[in-house]
This record gives C-alpha cells, sequence and structure tokens, in this order.
C-alpha cells in the first residue's frame, strides 16, 4: 500500500557519468536514463541485474528528452544536436548496444524536451530554435509546426483530452495549443518561477518540469523562485499548480519548510492527489506536498543532487537521475522486512 512517509531506495543503479534525465517505459519492464557522456542506458527494474542486462542506447549528444511511442515499444530521444532519435525500447540486449531505427534533424539548436499525444500517433519537440514540430511516430514525418515563444522552451505535455499541447519556456511562459488546427488557445504566465537578476544581467527560472494530472483537471510546473543570486542559481524550489479550465494565475505554489535552496528539477501528480517534485541543490530532496497545502508535508534527503524525476506507471516508485551518476529507484511503501535465516540447533555434547 503507497504510504509516501515510508519512501526509500529499492535500487541504485550506478552508471558512472552525471545524469540528466530518467524514464519509465510504459511497460514497467524498464528504466532509461540519460548521462553526459553522450549514453542513454536501458537497465532493468532490479537491483541484482547483471551489468550484461545494462543497454547502451547509441546517441551522439546529452539526452534530455524522452518519450514512447507505439505502445511503449519504440523509445524517442531528443538531443542536443538537434536530432530525434527512435529506438526499439524493448530491443536485443545481446551485444549491449542497441542501434537506432531512425534519426532525424528536428531542430537546429538543442531539444529541451519531448512529448508523445495521447493515442500515442504524434510526438512533439521543441528546440533552441523556438519552434515546437509534430512528427508521425510511424515514419517520423513532420506533420506541423507551432510558433510563438520569444525564449527558449523547456518543456511540453499533451492534455489527456488528445486536443491541447502545453509549452512552457524560459520566461514562465506557458501557451495553451490546439496544435491540429495550429493555433494558440490561451497564453498564462507563472510570475515567480522567473527572476531577472541585476548584477548578472541574466533571467533565471522557467519551467524545468511541467505535467498534467491524470484527470487533466491541474497542470504542475516546477522551477526555482525567490532568486538571490543567478549565477549560483541560489534560489527556492518551486511547485505551481493550476485548474486547466481556469488557466492562470496559479491555484496554488507549494515551497519547501524551511526554504531549501535548489531548483525542482522535476515533478509528479499522483493520481492520489500527492505532488512530488526532485529538487537539485544541497545534496538533493524528494519533496511531498498534499494538494491544499502550500508547504511540504514529508521530504526525504538525497545522496546526491537530483536533476530528473519520473513517476511510474504503477504509481509506486520514482526514478531519480543524479549528477552523481547513480539513478536511484525510489517505492513509495514500506520496506519489506528481510527474513532471517534460522540459526541451526547447537550440537549437543
Amino acid at each position: 500500500m503507497m504510504d509516501v512517509t515510508q519512501t526509500h531506495v529499492a535500487f541504485d543503479l550506478e552508471i558512472g557519468s552525471p545524469l540528466i534525465s530518467c524514464r519509465f517505459d510504459p511497460a514497467g519492464r524498464f528504466v532509461f536514463a540519460g548521462a553526459e557522456d553522450f549514453r542513454v542506458w536501458r537497465m532493468p527494474l532490479s537491483d541484482t541485474a547483471a551489468d550484461s542486462e545494462r543497454v547502451e542506447l547509441i546517441t551522439d549528444s546529452w539526452v534530455r528528452g524522452m518519450t514512447f511511442a507505439d505502445s511503449g515499444e519504440t523509445l524517442i530521444t531528443g538531443g542536443t544536436d538537434g536530432r530525434l532519435i527512435w529506438f526499439p525500447a524493448g530491443g536485443d540486449a545481446s551485444q549491449g548496444k542497441i542501434e537506432p531505427v531512425r534519426a532525424i534533424e528536428a531542430h537546429d539548436g538543442w531539444i529541451r524536451t519531448v512529448a508523445t499525444s495521447p493515442d500515442g500517433k504524434l510526438i512533439a519537440s521543441a528546440g533552441n530554435d523556438l519552434k515546437i514540430r509534430l512528427w508521425n511516430a510511424a515514419d517520423g514525418k513532420q506533420v506541423g509546426e507551432l510558433s510563438g515563444h520569444e525564449s527558449h522552451i523547456y518543456n511540453l505535455a499533451f492534455h489527456p483530452d488528445g486536443v491541447h499541447l502545453v509549452s512552457g519556456d524560459l520566461m514562465a511562459n506557458l501557451i495553451d495549443w490546439d496544435f491540429a488546427a495550429g493555433k494558440q488557445v490561451r497564453t498564462w504566465k507563472a510570475e515567480s518561477l522567473v527572476k531577472f537578476d541585476k548584477t548578472f544581467l541574466a533571467f533565471i527560472g522557467g519551467f524545468r518540469g511541467m505535467t498534467f494530472s491524470p484527470d487533466g483537471r491541474q497542470l504542475a510546473g516546477s522551477g526555482i523562485t525567490n532568486v538571490s543570486n543567478a549565477f549560483a542559481g541560489i534560489g527556492n524550489p518551486s511547485v505551481v499548480v493550476f485548474d486547466w479550465e481556469a488557466g492562470g494565475p496559479a491555484t496554488i505554489e507549494h515551497l519547501s519548510k524551511g526554504g531549501l535552496q535548489g531548483v525542482a528539477w522535476g515533478v509528479a501528480l499522483h493520481p492520489d492527489g500527492t505532488r512530488i517534485a526532485a529538487v537539485g541543490g544541497k545534496g538533493g530532496y524528494l519533496l511531498f506536498w498534499k494538494a491544499k497545502e502550500a508547504e511540504d508535508f514529508h521530504r526525504i534527503k538525497l545522496d546526491n543532487d537530483a536533476r530528473d524525476l519520473h513517476l511510474s506507471p504503477d504509481g509506486l516508485h520514482l526514478a531519480t537521475a543524479h549528477h552523481d551518476g547513480h539513478l536511484r529507484i525510489h517505492r513509495m511503501e514500506a520496506e519489506a522486512e528481510k527474513v532471517k535465516e534460522p540459526k541451526p540447533d547447537a550440537e549437543k555434547s
């Protein structure tokens, strides 16, 4: 039974190179992690898996964006080289590597985010060229383009209704798109998630994480607020939640007790209403909030800064990607007691 106060590390998978992204596959068979050494790794969900079961997916750049198509059988990655790459998610691991089945030049500059439409037919990607492009998931052909942002697009999320796509950028602007019609429906902004630092003459902030609730009634975004030093990234982690029907402003901003420092790099909205964020800064934390409470009711100190977060399909596990090269899988229920082996009876003299 889920109990976030009993959350513990179930698996600690060491990759080596600093990690920047992580995703469970929809079937719950594997977890994927993107590393700074230009590799994406596929691992079975087991702490005892042999090294031979960890499979490398061939890329040539950092991969921040990962999404799935074809009922989870295909993984699509978006990299800093501007390419989208299609991989067989459950491909043969006998050679230790999985070759791509398709690669396309998708954007001029970094791809920071990719997403799959609810029906699995479309892939959306966003790049530093300020464009959102739509692709046929089956053959990789471009089927649409959306323009409207004036700063780097950090995150995309399809609404569960399959009609709307939301994009969030560096300036904490949100655009709601009717993507089939190719037009903007509305825009709003999370004012607390962006700040201009007059000392360093730079903006910091934006939607570092973004997701819809399963029922589509809430949209959550995560990032940093109350920034005092943009160069050092000093500020407080924040999660803002919007009522989807009403749009902005946010109905609540979730902050941390005691004003933790760091960035909320990833956010998850659990079906039971719990809001969860992974924080990088001061060693990293997992923070948990109740829907109507501004401050976290539970937190877990992590072994290292977290740089991404993903909720598993079964709703019981969280994956966190860390700067120390570890991918940690957290189970949100009581840890099973280890069965002690009975001691043999002492020999009778």
